[in-house]
């Protein structure tokens, strides 16, 4: 089975600035960089329950300072349970989950924000066993990461099963309509 991206050891962070650095080949290199990115270009990973579309990482080359990804939860789907230095913000796009911050439950809708502060445990959970749920999460995990401020941890793992009900759901991978009208 292939790892899942999560698990890999080989991730970028932050981009090193090595060699010879002139400001104006920095500045040309970053104009000449794509300024909009197609979804139907940028596969999903991971799975079978919370999916991720990694959008702009430092090794894209774009950005330096922060992270931008959707998260798919399958039905009745959760991610790993883990902790980072860095604040996230998850603007719920779809669906009806909750989070479990250091212990406490806090439930969140399409519409809402949910926010994960700094050096929080938390977990993330789709309450609905029957449709999927979807989070747009902006972080400025690599900025943190290049200020030495290392902490991440993973407490437990995804789950490589899909959750009850959630047999047989494919990532919404190839959707026409980003819209997500019911």
């Amino acid at each position: 089975m292939e790892p899942l991206y999560h698990s890999k050891k080989d991730r970028i962070f932050v981009r090193a600035i090595a060699g010879t650095y002139n400001l104006k080949d920095e500045l040309a290199r970053l104009r000449a960089q794509p300024r909009v990115r197609k979804a139907c270009d940028i596969k999903f990973v991971d799975g079978p329950q919370a999916y991720s579309r990694h959008y702009v990482e430092p090794k894209d080359g774009i950005t330096q300072t922060f992270h931008l990804h959707l998260e798919e939860y399958g039905p009745g789907g959760q991610s790993q349970k883990h902790g980072h230095v860095n604040e996230a913000a998850f603007y719920i796009l779809d669906g009806n989950g909750y989070e479990v911050h250091d212990g406490i439950r806090y439930d969140w809708s399409a519409g809402d924000i949910a926010i994960v502060h700094n050096n929080c445990v938390h977990q993330h959970f789709n309450a609905d066993a029957v449709k999927p749920a979807r989070a747009l999460v902006i972080k400025t995990k690599p900025m943190f990461l290049f200020m030495n401020l290392l902490f991440q941890y993973q407490v437990e793992a995804r789950s490589r099963q899909p959750a009850p009900g959630g047999e047989g759901f494919e990532v919404r991978e190839k959707e026409v309509n980003f819209n997500h009208a019911d």
